[in-house]
């Protein structure tokens, strides 16, 4: 696929934009070889990756990770290919069922979920699980008390590494008219006239810290991609349905429409901070974005990681390599005496001045049925999250 096939302001990851989608005379074809195949079954996130992989947002990855790419990206950041990459995307199984699997075979992929095989994998080769590496390089600690590494410490002990060839996309119930491929954005982005489009990571509810970020860029910027993430996420996140009720009203009475796509991506969070930073980067890259923001502890949790290392990763890679323009912004607050959303960097007032509200506190009021301070979350906003906490308790 030459550039030019490629709708879209920028080319994708490597250059190629995947599609692992077999159509639909080979999915056919593809389902009957299956019936015959020994299966493995697909954790959660094992799901989200495979559909990832299927659409392109993982390009210009065709599969999962070989021993060689798997070391690669864990010691080096990036695949033996040379294109920047930080987080492995891996399908394991345990030691027993590895050693019935034949390298140069076929194996069915089997979601239980929907109880159906969603994909034949070409498995190249199987490998040792070092999944102890892989916690201390990629998220930095073996404290299984880290979501992303406890899921790790969880797989199985053998990887399956190996291009898939992909049946049918996951089933979805659910936020069906915003689950858009990368092709689609990138064609909705032309049909636009978009050349510098910025993209918005998020797994929280919109707030007025988001709302000012989103703006700030859009400033600079002919359109933004406002692209929840809708996978996996840990106990206690807001549910997605929930989350993009916020996002939905936020679009209807505070954007210009013209000038805003609001779609979902169907990722799994890893919570690995700096290196997810930039595999989200890479990710909003293939589905067609220029820009990408980066605010304060982004894809963090708990206190594993600085609040700004998630910035500084990027001054480790090659820009033109990485190829999407990140936008850093810090800690963002309404000050009283400024009047309005500010930083530290535009702020000359203490902390005295500034509505600073933490994550605790504002589930605290949420389920009092009381609403933050406008200068925190919009009216209508917190209306959605007071109903979905009284729900919750229900």
């Amino acid at each position: 696929m030459t550039r030019k096939q490629v709708p879209g302001p920028i080319a994708p990851h490597g250059g190629v934009l995947v599609n692992r989608v077999l159509g639909a005379g080979e999915a056919v074809e593809a389902a009957k070889r299956a019936k015959g195949l020994p299966q493995v079954q697909l954790a959660r996130r094992e799901r989200c990756d495979l559909e990832l992989l299927a659409v392109g947002a993982f390009s210009p990855l065709t599969g999962f990770l070989t021993r060689r790419e798997f070391d690669s990206v864990v010691d080096e950041m990036h695949l033996p290919t040379g294109e920047p990459w930080t987080v492995p995307v891996t399908l394991s199984t345990g030691r027993a069922q590895a050693d019935g699997l034949k390298e140069g075979g076929e194996v069915a992929l089997y979601d239980p979920e929907s109880d159906r095989v969603l994909a034949i994998l070409r498995l190249e080769e199987k490998y040792d699980h070092d999944r102890e590496r892989e916690a201390k390089e990629v998220y930095k600690t073996t404290d299984t008390k880290h979501p992303g590494v406890a899921l790790v410490m969880g797989q199985g002990e053998v990887c399956l590494g190996g291009k898939v060839d992909v049946i049918s996309l996951p089933p979805h119930e659910d936020l069906k008219a915003y689950r858009w491929t990368p092709r689609e954005t990138r064609e909705e982005f032309d049909k636009r006239g978009w050349r510098r489009v910025v993209a918005f990571q998020t797994r929280n509810p919109c707030h007025r810290a988001h709302e000012y970020l989103q703006k700030a860029a859009l400033e600079i910027c002919d359109g933004l991609l406002l692209h929840p993430l809708v996978g996996e996420t840990q106990k206690g996140d807001i549910p997605a349905d929930v989350r993009m009720r916020t996002y939905e009203v936020m679009f209807e009475n505070y954007y210009p429409k013209q000038r805003v796509v609001l779609t979902v991506l169907p990722a799994s969070m890893r919570y690995a901070g700096p290196r997810e930073a930039i595999l989200h980067a890479i990710m909003r890259k293939n589905y067609g974005c220029t820009h990408f923001i980066v605010g304060r502890d982004h894809a963090g949790v708990g206190d594993y990681y600085g609040t700004y290392d998630a910035q500084r990763i990027f001054d480790e890679f090659d820009p033109q390599a990485i190829g999407i323009t990140p936008l850093m912004f810090e800690h963002t607050f309404w000050c009283r005496k400024c009047g309005e959303m500010a930083s530290y960097k535009t702020c000359p007032h203490g902390d005295e001045a500034h509505l600073l509200l933490s994550g605790t506190k504002v589930r605290e009021m949420l389920s009092r049925g009381e609403a933050p301070p406008p200068e925190f979350t919009r009216p209508e906003v917190a209306a959605i999250l007071i109903e979905a906490a009284r729900r919750s308790a229900e």
